[in-house]
């Protein structure tokens, strides 16, 4: 099977002053918004509170969300526009890529007895290639939003 595919990657930024269950909720919004538009999540993370390379409004930081998503492209314009309506969300960007996709890293809260945080634990230490390769094209995405936002800012 061919495991290189086309796939979206959206990187939002929210108010840093959003409490964490309100940020919980928007993801879950965007989630939710994009499998009715009949996209696909692959992958969606809370990525934590950064300094902004510059200051957007009067926030000197954003709480980053990244979101892998598949579809017929006609779903990006939809949830941008949602993004672009809505106060809390500062930034965004979707970019495509093509290779292998995501896989969703497993939850925290799914282990609840010790053997099974124990057995998660040994699986970390464990790092395949595959999840190398894709830590490295999440660092490339998060530079090429910097980089595009900042050249969206200064024309």
């Amino acid at each position: 099977m061919n495991n290189h595919q086309i796939y979206y990657e959206t990187m939002y930024i929210l108010r840093p002053d959003i409490a964490e269950d309100e940020v919980s909720n928007h993801i879950d919004k965007y989630n939710k918004l994009l499998e009715k538009l009949g996209g696909k999540v692959l992958d969606s993370q809370m990525r934590g509170k950064r300094r902004l390379a510059y200051q957007i409004g009067k926030n000197r930081e954003g709480i980053y969300v990244q979101l892998s998503h598949q579809g017929d492209g006609q779903h990006i314009a939809k949830i941008e526009k949602s993004m672009r309506l809505s106060e809390d969300v500062i930034r965004y960007m979707t970019i495509k890529q093509d290779g292998p996709l995501p896989t969703p890293k497993p939850s925290t809260k799914v282990a609840k007895t010790s053997d099974k945080k124990e057995e998660n634990n040994n699986e970390a230490n464990e790092i395949p290639n595959s999840e190398k390769v894709e830590t490295q094209s999440n660092s490339e995405t998060e530079e090429k939003l910097s980089e595009n936002i900042e050249e969206q800012t200064n024309s």
